[in-house]
């Protein structure tokens, strides 16, 4: 919907305010903002033309004025200003998620944490995932007598390990055995392509090493399952108590978050490099009162996963979008160098 050129300014203007101040806006401060080059009266006359086309609203305890979604949603498309980190705010970013380049798992978390404590809303990723996904490398770490410790590593930097206690002391035999099998069944196969019925036909072809064997295999095909999906990772959910826009529904909506599929499901659905959903937009009615931004990453310049914020749709999009952008694009950039320094 196109709206005069007036009436775009002084939407922006209220947006701007409404985020700055968090107080409905009247039409007295909209007149001062435009060094009173209109009447009030001429201001107020468009504050309620924009109400009644839907881009404001009006408290019933104030004369004030605040955006609605539609409002927020026409200012984001058309209104917002552009906003670029400056290389001090890139350097700083940079070098407090490098600490973690060499451990590709705790690369999403450690980014996850930084956006939380910058945006003061909470955080949430999903970890890479794509029908490329290949099993890389597998490792098998001797931990005692009968405990090893499993590692496993896929071409989209998802990195697993899990803790196998045997039944029987693990020898050097059976390492080299492990090695040889993880060559041959697993190396290049998408986790997804291993299933408990294939592990056990590969220990059955083992002869008198199958039970010794069997834990071995078991762990690393729990690894596969665990790889083939997404993990949703967040961070900082105590913010939307702090935001008073949610005071009514901070408790559902941290609720929600605590069931992760559903909100898995929609970081998957998302293909955008930036996707922007505003209440009502987002799928679940949990969120019709919360923003979400999520940006994607890329690992070798395949979309990988999502990086993002929910919060109050009163936040500061135009300064935290390229945040967003930047942390997501030092996310893939670190995942992708983590990849191929183990090659």
């Amino acid at each position: 919907m196109d709206i005069s050129e007036r009436k775009q300014k002084i939407l922006a203007m209220v947006v701007e305010q409404y985020i700055t101040t968090g107080e409905p806006v009247g039409s007295k401060s909209i007149t001062v903002l435009l060094g009173n080059a209109v009447s009030s009266a001429t201001v107020r006359a468009e504050m309620a033309e924009l109400s009644e086309m839907g881009f404001l609203e009006q408290p019933h305890t104030s004369a004030g004025r605040v955006p609605s979604q539609k409002g927020y949603r026409y200012y984001v498309d058309r209104l917002m200003g552009k906003y670029e980190l400056s290389s001090a705010e890139q350097h700083t970013l940079h070098n407090r998620l490098r600490t973690h380049a060499g451990e590709p798992e705790k690369v999403l978390e450690k980014a996850g944490g930084i956006l939380a404590e910058l945006t003061g809303c909470a955080a949430v990723s999903s970890t890479p995932l794509d029908e490329h996904t290949s099993i890389k490398r597998v490792e098998l770490v001797p931990m005692g007598a009968k405990t090893a410790l499993v590692v496993f590593l896929t071409s989209s930097g998802v990195l697993k390990s899990r803790v196998c206690r045997c039944d029987s002391e693990i020898t050097i035999e059976m390492v080299e055995l492990f090695y040889n099998i993880a060559a041959a069944e697993f190396i290049e196969k998408h986790p997804s392509d291993i299933h408990t019925a294939g592990v056990q036909t590969i220990a059955a072809s083992l002869g008198d090493k199958a039970l010794a064997m069997t834990p071995l295999l078991v762990t690393l095909s729990e690894l596969c399952a665990a790889a083939a999906q997404s993990e949703l990772l967040l961070e900082g959910q105590s913010n939307l108590l702090n935001h008073k826009e949610l005071e009514n529904s901070a408790a559902e909506l941290m609720e929600f978050l605590k069931q992760a599929e559903p909100l898995s499901r929609l970081l998957s659905s998302k293909r955008d490099d930036l996707s922007i959903l505003i209440g009502k937009e987002n799928f679940f009615k949990e969120l019709e009162n919360s923003s979400m931004i999520l940006a994607r990453y890329h690992i070798g310049g395949q979309n990988a996963g999502s990086l993002g914020i929910i919060g109050p749709t009163r936040i500061d999009y135009a300064r935290l979008i390229p945040s967003i952008r930047y942390l997501s694009y030092l996310v893939g950039n670190l995942l992708s160098e983590a990849l191929d320094e183990e090659s």
